[in-house]
């Protein structure tokens, strides 16, 4: 524990003597991220360094990593878009670490009386009704986690036909809370910050690839603070906000 705090307040002192000069860390990161982030990022201001954050979908931006545009650390939803950056060389792939886990929930606008237990052979059709279910798109992680548990369930057949796909898994969860759909699957994080929607369940964790955030400095990047950013994720005042925000932090390596 000493050591930890020991170098927690090393790299303070060296983010404190470098701040006055240092351009900010530009970090791409998934959107489920933003809440806790954006608090991350005041932590890590308050530690003398500085960042600003792109939010969107894991895969819509590593697609603009890949098209050069200028982004110093990635944090990606799953390691599938981790491992399409490092694939074409286009982060450090020693820098690599996993930060976080979730979970995938099934939600519903606050004020519905839907009540449905998350299991195999669910009647999610029928709970429907001519409703449709949002969900994030094809190429996105959190859509690619729901339709797994949905396949491993049994019911993504019945419910294939009535999805509202959604550019990423916040826009899921919006059309949800705007009431536009009854049913949504988002990360249990998601709904945790949006009062207009609440977990109807949890999907089992068994159902769907282990949700994981990894997180990476990218290739291109010229900015020396990168690699400080990255160590402050996985400090204990980044993890502090991270469960603070339902996330379960990963040991680190």
């Amino acid at each position: 524990m000493k050591l930890i705090r020991w170098a927690a307040g090393l790299l303070a002192a060296a983010l404190m003597a470098g701040a006055a000069h240092a351009a900010p860390v530009t970090v791409f990161a998934a959107a489920s991220l933003k809440n806790a982030l954006d608090e991350v990022g005041a932590e890590y201001e308050k530690a003398g360094g500085a960042a600003r954050f792109s939010y969107a979908a894991s895969s819509a931006i590593a697609r603009q990593i890949e098209q050069g545009a200028p982004a110093d650390v990635y944090v990606s939803a799953d390691s599938h878009w981790m491992n399409y950056l490092a694939e074409r060389k286009l982060i450090i792939a020693a820098t690599r670490r996993d930060l976080l886990t979730n979970r995938l929930a099934l939600i519903a606008p606050a004020d519905s009386k839907v009540a449905l237990k998350v299991g195999k052979g669910m009647p999610l059709a029928k709970t429907l009704g001519p409703g449709r279910l949002a969900v994030a798109g094809p190429d996105v992680p959190a859509g690619k986690y729901a339709r797994a548990s949905l396949t491993a369930l049994g019911v993504w057949d019945g419910v294939s036909g009535k999805l509202v796909q959604a550019e990423n898994v916040r826009a899921a969860l919006q059309f949800v809370a705007r009431g536009e759909a009854p049913l949504g699957i988002v990360y249990d994080t998601d709904a945790k910050v949006e009062p207009k929607v609440r977990i109807v369940g949890l999907f089992p964790d068994g159902t769907h690839p282990k949700i994981v955030y990894p997180a990476a400095v990218v290739a291109s990047s010229k900015n020396a603070d990168a690699a400080k950013f990255l160590a402050f994720m996985s400090t204990p005042e980044a993890a502090a906000v991270f469960r603070k925000y339902g996330f379960t932090v990963l040991p680190g390596r």
